[in-house]
């Protein structure tokens, strides 16, 4: 993945003008924003785990996996946590698989 690819189509219209020279004022000017906006806008493009690979806590999976994930280690049947959660049982049963897939490739 390229770097153009990872940003937003703002960010890839803003950050290359800033590359050449023009300062945030007259970025600001051309698309109507303030040079505060513009600012804003080249510091967020800079932040990493922008693309999804990196999470900073190490935890990849969503809180809905985790809960899951803690219910069925605990021995609780798939239609037990489907009626917790407002899901259908075979639901439940795809987002465990996911997670442990998750954790496997992790």
């Amino acid at each position: 993945m390229t770097q153009y690819e990872r940003w937003r189509p703002l960010e890839r219209r803003i950050l290359p003008l800033a590359a050449a020279g023009l300062d945030e004022a007259e970025i600001g000017r051309r698309f109507h924003r303030s040079a505060d906006f513009v600012h804003r806008v080249r510091e967020l493009a800079e932040l990493p785990a922008r693309d999804g690979r990196h999470v900073p806590d190490g935890n990849r999976l969503r809180p809905l996996e985790r809960r899951v994930l803690r219910w069925r280690d605990l021995g609780v049947d798939h239609e037990e946590i489907a009626t917790r959660f407002r899901r259908h049982p075979r639901s439940i049963a795809q987002i465990e698989q996911l997670a442990r897939y998750k954790l496997a490739v992790a």
